[in-house]
């Protein structure tokens, strides 16, 4: 098992590193801003796998079905953080983004001894959410070789779910285990092993991009707006107004007045000013539309 982790490039000492405790704080500040600027880089490279898993994550919303993270320690806390964005954002449920860590809720804040060691506890939980073939299921795990995730892929590939994986290695265990293997090899962290750094900030980097364009594709934003969003606080309410005049063009004084008239949802409000239309009438165009603004218009 050591074996196996030496050669992991998550791993393996930081050769620009090997004197950090004795650097300055300017010198170390430089080093990881320097590191974290590789990220990007590399995740370019799985731009095409990237693509796959987000037409599949579209198609398994069209049939009703649900994008599934599952990880443990600091890759599962970033599925459930990615997740759990998905419903002030976009205005969708909380089952239809659901994020799965090893040892459920108490592992967010604390370490469950064994948890990320158990292929059957992945069963389990994916049991509990009623997993189906229309589902996507996203593995995600730093070294690539996690037991939980790999027993949550092929739990998933046996029911016929669309499977696929993150990891931040080469040829990761967990790539023979997805349909999908998106690899973004971040190499030595700047504190050698500590993946919540450079191999963190990949993970984040690639969610925020399958979810927020599975969303795009699935009629959630019009233009570059977050037209679903759910004006749930002051601060929502008044981008939501913002988002209206953007869109049309009306005054602030205006797209206010559409978002009382739209009882609060943007979309509606905007269908109908630049279709000058009723409420009715704006709902019935985005319920034929399946939400898309543009062809509602």
């Amino acid at each position: 098992m050591v074996a196996m982790l030496d050669k992991l490039a998550t791993e393996r000492r930081n050769e620009r590193t090997m004197h950090l405790d004795e650097m300055s704080i300017e010198e170390r500040l430089t080093i990881m801003n320097a590191e974290d600027q590789k990220v990007p880089q590399v995740i370019q490279e799985q731009l095409p796998v990237i693509t796959k898993v987000v037409e599949r994550v579209i198609a398994s919303f069209r049939k009703g079905g649900r994008l599934i993270y599952i990880g443990a320690g600091t890759s599962g806390r970033l599925g459930i953080l990615d997740a759990a964005e998905c419903v002030p954002t976009f205005g969708v449920s909380p089952n239809q983004v659901i994020g799965l860590i090893a040892g459920g809720e108490r592992a967010l804040i604390q370490a469950v001894e064994g948890a990320e060691d158990s292929k059957e506890l992945a069963v389990t939980d994916l049991k509990a959410l009623h997993l189906t073939a229309e589902d996507t299921v996203v593995g995600i795990a730093a070294s690539g070789r996690t037991p939980y995730v790999v027993g949550g892929l092929d739990y998933a590939r046996e029911l016929g779910a669309t499977t696929a994986s993150i990891s931040c290695n080469r040829d990761a265990v967990i790539s023979r285990h997805a349909d999908y293997p998106i690899e973004v090899e971040t190499g030595p962290e700047v504190l050698t092993g500590s993946t919540r750094l450079k191999a963190g900030t990949a993970q984040k980097l690639v969610l925020n991009m399958i979810s927020t364009t599975s969303m795009i594709g699935v009629g959630k934003v019009y233009q570059n707006l977050m037209v679903d969003v759910q004006p749930t606080n002051e601060k929502l309410e008044v981008r939501a107004k913002r988002m209206i005049a953007e869109a049309t063009g009306v005054d602030m004084e205006t797209a206010a007045r559409y978002f009382v008239s739209s009882k609060g949802h943007v979309k509606t409000a905007i269908v109908m000013i630049l279709a000058d239309v009723s409420y009715e009438e704006a709902v019935k165009r985005l319920e034929r539309a399946n939400g898309f603004v543009r062809e509602a218009l």
